[in-house]
């Protein structure tokens, strides 16, 4: 409940000051066919109105299932606006859906919102996906779900080893996927430079080479430095370099952010804020971000993270 009264303090500054916001439909139940089996998606509805527990991490509420399938819904509607108008589209949701598996929840997630939203691009007759992952979690559930697809590039930059143990530099794909997951793991304590140094080396080059017709952020806020769930130093300036460079990545103009994790409610509140801002062109509003720390500031953790990439990626990617 916490959690929502951010989001909708979130959309109602957004919205003062001229911002559009439109309230999410339930994902139907072709949408989400395209990623997850029948017989999950019909689990998941059995859990209509009781409380149960899916896994360790995941449990259900009695509403969980209908506010589930909305979150898949509303990015589904981000990405339709994102394509539409050519802009920035933001859909504030919970529960997550990263980890959520074609045939199992898993991680506090039900249904994987970055999938479905990728896969319905992919039914608008788009040619080629970009889903970047910002979440310290590494999103198993989107890699296994394209893994094997060369139109959906799956770009994660993540606290490594940490949960769900998925992630390795090594997992690049498999059968005509290969090269098309691009896994950036990073040890506990990476800090704003070791990220701006990742994505300017490896990330947005890729991201050009492919060149998406669309970007689809899993925008997690949890490699945040206050957030209590990992062991990350990024701030929400930092934050806010990193969606500066996706946003300036997505050439066309059309990008779309679907929220993931984020436990430390201010920051939450604070990243999205700058997110939005960032995405909006409205940054100045807001005061100006402090510039990402240089080349010389970044830690080994960022190089040794370079050099697992670029030896797994090598055969794939030019810009490298």
């Amino acid at each position: 409940m916490e959690r929502a009264h951010v989001f909708d303090a979130v959309a109602a500054r957004w919205t003062d000051g001229e911002g559009l916001s439109e309230g999410p439909r339930p994902a139907t139940r072709e949408e989400l066919l395209r990623v997850h089996t029948a017989e999950h998606v019909d689990a998941i509805a059995r859990t209509s109105g009781r409380a149960v527990m899916l896994d360790p991490d995941t449990f259900t509420s009695p509403e969980s299932a209908e506010i589930a399938a909305l979150a898949a819904g509303a990015a589904v509607q981000a990405v339709d606006h994102a394509l539409d108008r050519k802009d920035a589209a933001f859909a504030l949701v919970r529960p997550p859906g990263h980890h959520a598996e074609r045939d199992r929840a898993m991680g506090f997630c039900l249904f994987n919102n970055i999938a479905v939203a990728a896969a319905h691009a992919q039914e608008r007759g788009l040619a080629r996906v970009a889903v970047v992952d910002i979440d310290v979690h590494h999103g198993n559930g989107t890699q296994w779900i394209f893994y094997d697809n060369p139109r959906v590039l799956y770009v994660s930059t993540h606290q490594y080893p940490f949960y769900p143990g998925t992630g390795a530099a090594s997992e690049v794909g498999t059968g005509e996927g290969r090269g098309f997951t691009f896994n950036v793991p990073l040890e506990m304590g990476a800090t704003d430079a070791d990220y701006a140094l990742v994505y300017r080396e490896a990330v947005i080059p890729v991201l050009h080479e492919f060149a998406p017709d669309v970007i689809l952020v899993s925008a997690g806020f949890d490699a945040h430095e206050r957030d209590p769930l990992a062991s990350m130093r990024v701030t929400t300036e930092g934050y806010g370099s990193v969606v500066r460079q996706l946003v300036d990545a997505a050439t066309n103009g059309s990008i779309a952010f679907v929220t993931e994790g984020g436990y430390d409610l201010g920051a939450l509140s604070d990243c999205l804020d700058v997110a939005i801002a960032e995405a909006s062109g409205t940054a100045s509003r807001l005061g100006a971000p402090a510039p990402a720390s240089d080349h010389a500031s970044a830690t080994a953790r960022a190089a040794r993270a370079l050099d697992s990439v670029r030896a797994a990626q090598k055969g794939f990617w030019h810009n490298l």
